[in-house]
């Protein structure tokens, strides 16, 4: 389980499937895993479906409970919102 926090801590939010292929572990085993790190409080998840090149990919998409990532360098939107 260590594995798998470590990898959403450097890659963020990802589905199951990414973060099996990413950790090496097969996908029944990082389900378990997964939802024991859930049932903990430790991991937040909610079901996701995303669109690869048309085809549709369905799974579980999870991330660290109360982690933000850093922000990258370079540069950034001026964008700035003006509340009045």
């Amino acid at each position: 389980m260590h594995e798998i926090l470590q990898y959403l801590k450097i890659h963020g939010e990802r589905i199951d499937i990414e973060i099996a292929a990413g950790v090496g572990i097969s996908l029944a085993k990082v389900r378990v895993h997964l939802s024991e790190l859930s049932a903990k409080g430790d991991v937040m998840s909610c079901h996701t479906i995303k669109f690869v090149d048309g085809k549709k990919i369905e799974g579980m998409s999870y991330r660290l409970a109360g982690f933000v990532l850093k922000a990258k360098p370079g540069a950034k939107s001026k964008v700035q919102l003006k509340l009045t």
